[in-house]
């Protein structure tokens, strides 16, 4: 088999058989094309099937040392060993696949680790802010014209449900149950979820549906809940940039994506008592691991109210 007939093989599994996002399947093509082109660098003759683990380090080694152009600092930065170490797992998912696959006879990353990462606590919004991007978001659900009020849907669904930005360009009106008091969402590695939809936010989203569903109707047939001006299912960017420019002008600070609000989500349930379990089936996420980093930023939030509050910590 040659290089691009064992990729195409891969990618075809991922995305056909895992269900694997677009972006996903992007980065995952992007990563192991990038190593093919390194060992091609190194040899004319590199073959996917020939790689030993020599190989391997040479290439973590060369990932870590390599510098890339920040455009920002205009300058050449080191990678950062999350990017690395994102690198790193497509290629040991790509050849995860062919040893199941009986292409291949052995494990090559045994005994190889992935690169120290320093911990990042997830970004969210405080919930004194969040309570004045709610009132933002009732007022424009109110009162404004048809993109004002679909951006604030967006941005009401997204830190009520918690959901990850695919999961929300996903979503269709049938995959509300229960006449709209839980969704059904089709999470990471196709796992289907059931979400309960707040008393508040159900009004919102049912008003929504009946006042413009039939206003708006998808040119592709593909039965969205969120739709751009020319009927068409929402893209990535309209949507980022729509989440970004409704925070920015309720005035919150730092990071504003999709994203934030999922970790926002996470963070407001932890800090009123709700179990570590729960929010991990609410979020979706395969492992209690992924959801335990959430319990980082409640220490850190009682680190600074102790700092704020504490009568000694004056002195």
């Amino acid at each position: 088999m040659t290089n691009k007939e064992i990729i195409d093989r891969y990618i075809h599994y991922i995305s056909v058989q895992r269900r694997y996002s677009p972006l996903t399947v992007r980065n995952y093509r992007y990563d192991v094309e990038e190593f093919v082109r390194w060992g091609e660098q190194q040899s004319g003759e590199f073959s996917l099937l020939k790689v030993d683990k020599s190989d391997l380090r040479e290439w973590i080694m060369a990932l870590s040392d390599e510098r890339l152009l920040d455009h920002g600092l205009k300058s050449r930065q080191r990678r950062s060993a999350a990017s690395v170490n994102r690198m790193v797992a497509s290629v040991r998912s790509m050849y995860k696949f062919l040893r199941r696959e009986g292409i291949i006879e052995r494990d090559l990353f045994v005994a190889i680790a992935a690169l120290r990462t320093p911990q990042r606590l997830p970004k969210f919004v405080p919930e004194g802010d969040m309570e004045r991007v709610v009132e933002r978001l009732e007022n424009d659900l109110r009162s404004g014209e048809w993109i004002a009020r679909r951006n604030a849907l967006i941005v009401m669904v997204l830190y009520g449900c918690g959901l990850r930005l695919a999961e929300l360009m996903a979503i269709a009106p049938t995959h509300f149950e229960d006449d709209y008091r839980t969704l059904r969402v089709m999470g990471k590695g196709s796992k289907e979820r059931m979400l309960p939809i707040v008393e508040r936010l159900r009004y919102e989203i049912k008003r929504y549906i009946e006042e413009f569903s039939e206003q708006k109707i998808c040119i592709f047939n593909q039965n969205r809940l969120f739709l751009s001006k020319r009927g068409e299912p929402i893209s990535r960017s309209d949507v980022q940039r729509s989440v970004a420019r409704l925070l920015r002008e309720c005035g919150v600070e730092g990071k504003v994506s999709p994203h934030v609000l999922r970790h926002t989500f996470a963070t407001h349930l932890l800090n009123d008592g709700a179990d570590m379990r729960e929010i991990q089936e609410l979020m979706g996420h395969s492992s209690l691991r992924a959801t335990q980093i959430y319990t980082h930023n409640n220490i850190a939030q009682l680190q600074r109210a102790y700092i704020d509050a504490h009568p000694r910590e004056a002195e």
